[in-house]
């Protein structure tokens, strides 16, 4: 996050940071100009723990990192600076070719402090600079390959330099001051006019004014201020313990935000100019995603095939573009991405298009690159999403699926039944006893999830949310594949949750269970309420709504997200920010 104007900075930043600390916690530091000169303070750990003075100045940059190169410590912590301390950076992102472009400078005398690929750009700048800060940046920039979003200050000059590509920024604009940051959660207390920087944008901003240049497009126009559409409170814990609590319970809100306007009497509307030849020859859907998103791309699988008999393959982003995907121009490809700058997506996204697939976005955040790249698709409207452990998203990107589906083909029962989905999972969440199952196994070592068909892709992210928030080994499987391997594990030490929804397989389901408990395996099932027969043969059962199939997904993902916050919590996990994670995954 970086300031300049007429208030002391570095208030204003530590507050920035503190709002910017879900999408990295190993370190944090900040940098400002005083009398001439940058005076930095920076350390290992959470900003909690930040010992920084309050220096008398009006412009600064600071960062919080989630490390790449380089363990956390307080060398490696940003920002970095040059030999002679005259220019100071913060930078998210990775450069590729740093190993080469430091060989070259420490050739001509430049020493390194640090581990990390940041501070070759410093150097990279000083030994470039002849008179104009932001002329020594571009050159910079057109020797660095990788990712970048980048301030900039030097000691003499009373301004910011910043950059993108292919890692977010947003500028801030207030009458008496400016905002630059990563994320627009750390400046809407300020202002919610802002500017979305797009690749290679080089933004130059002083106490007069700022001005916007960008690398490949030397004719740019003056870029639109737009207004953000949430406030302050919306990111506020509001009373709960952790933001992740209080997204989960956020979800009939979130769902019914993304509902909202969609399923108006018997039309599904939304912002998708797919050309009726277009739909006509559709013979195949892409979808791509990364973690939790991939999760509810599965899901929309199901759900696209049953309603509308069109063929679905489901890729991780990660994968997508490295294996020379075959598409062509008669296929959809849809991306998912919750802050809609997962860069392995953005990059499935580009390769989609150079291909000449048609594509649309499911995307949380309005005016992310994503979003902007895709140029139509699904906003999900489901708020700020704070927890690193995605939760509203997750059931928001399975709602906005279905009625990608209902938009291909209607169909009345899911349509009508989709309607009450908010005020379903307010049932589930108002008879929330889940504490006293998780006060029974937080001690335990590995869970094992098992789910059929729809619920499959259920057992996986139940499994996700486990791991990433408690640090408990977990696997999702399709509960039939159990025989095939994963059988071998279970014994009165392996606690198994197993989806038990009454379907076409859950006689199947029920024979699975058996299994389980013939080796003395612990089960957790979760069942339709009403099924008085599944108390015999489990140790404990979680009862949800009945729902049709298309709508289980939603139901059973409830519960097991409150599993994963309170066996977290109980083991005294930090929940929000569990470690080694980032909220955005903005480096490959």
């Amino acid at each position: 996050m970086g300031y300049i104007g007429q208030e002391r900075c570095i208030p204003i930043l530590i507050n920035g940071l503190k709002r910017l600390e879900y999408r990295g916690y190993d370190s944090v530091g900040i940098s400002v100009i005083n009398n001439n000169e940058i005076i930095t303070f920076k350390q290992k750990g959470k900003i909690k723990n930040f010992n920084v003075q309050d220096v008398e100045s009006s412009i600064g940059i600071g960062h919080t990192r989630w490390s790449t190169h380089g363990e956390p410590s307080d060398i490696n912590a940003h920002p970095h600076s040059d030999c002679n301390n005259n220019i100071s950076i913060v930078h998210n992102g990775i450069i590729e070719n740093f190993e080469s472009l430091k060989k070259i400078l420490v050739g001509k005398g430049h020493e390194f402090k640090s581990e990390t690929d940041t501070e070759v750009i410093a150097h990279l700048i000083e030994e470039l600079y002849k008179g104009d800060l932001t002329e020594a940046v571009k050159k910079s920039l057109l020797k660095i390959e990788g990712t970048y979003g980048l301030l900039v200050i030097k000691k003499d000059e009373n301004k910011i330099i910043a950059a993108r590509k292919g890692s977010p920024l947003v500028f801030g604009i207030k009458d008496n001051g400016y905002f630059i940051s990563s994320d627009a959660s750390s400046i809407i207390e300020h202002t919610k006019d802002v500017i979305y920087l797009i690749d290679n944008d080089v933004l130059e901003i002083n106490n007069d004014g700022y001005s916007l240049s960008n690398l490949k497009d030397p004719d740019i126009k003056e870029r639109e201020i737009e207004k953000i559409e949430w406030n302050l409170e919306q990111i506020e814990k509001k009373g709960f313990k952790h933001f992740m609590l209080k997204e989960i319970y956020e979800q009939p809100e979130s769902i019914r935000n993304t509902l909202r306007g969609r399923i108006k009497d018997d039309k599904i509307k939304i912002t998708i100019n797919l050309e009726k030849e277009f739909i006509k020859k559709l013979k195949r859907i892409i979808i791509t995603a990364c973690g939790t998103s991939w999760h509810a791309a599965l899901i929309g699988k199901h759900i696209i095939e049953k309603n509308c008999k069109i063929p679905v393959e489901v890729d991780y982003a990660s994968e997508f573009r490295y294996r020379n995907p075959l598409i062509n121009e008669n296929d959809l490809v849809i991306v998912i991405s919750q802050s809609g700058e997962t860069i392995d997506t953005l990059f499935a996204l580009r390769e989609a298009k150079k291909k000449g697939a048609k594509t649309i976005g499911i995307i949380n955040v309005v005016g992310s690159t994503i979003a902007r790249e895709c140029g139509e698709g699904i906003y999900l409207h489901a708020g700020p999403e704070i927890g690193v452990a995605s939760t509203k998203a997750f059931t928001s990107q399975v709602i906005a699926l279905t009625i990608l589906s209902l938009f291909f083909n209607k169909n009345e029962k899911i349509m009508e039944e989709i309607k009450k989905t908010p005020d379903i999972v307010k049932k589930i969440l108002d008879k929330n006893h889940i504490k006293e199952i998780a006060e029974k196994y937080y001690k335990n070592s590995n869970f094992l999830y098992l789910g059929r068909g729809i619920n499959f892709p259920v057992a996986l992210e139940g499994a996700l949310k486990l791991k990433e928030i408690s640090y408990i080994h977990a696997e999702g499987y399709p509960a039939a594949e159990m025989k095939h391997g994963p059988i071998a594990l279970i014994d009165d030490n392996m606690p198994v949750v197993v989806i038990a929804n009454k379907n076409e397989v859950y006689d199947k389901i029920l024979s699975n269970i058996q299994e389980i408990k013939a080796r003395k395996g612990k089960i957790i099932a979760i069942a339709d309420e009403g099924d008085e027969n599944i108390k015999t043969k489990v140790d404990h059962v979680i009862y949800v709504p009945e729902v049709i199939d298309e709508l289980k997904p939603i139901v059973n993902i409830i519960p097991l997200q409150l599993l994963a916050y309170y066996i977290a919590d109980l083991k005294g996990c930090n929940v929000d920010q569990p470690k080694n994670l980032a909220k955005v995954v903005s480096v490959e």
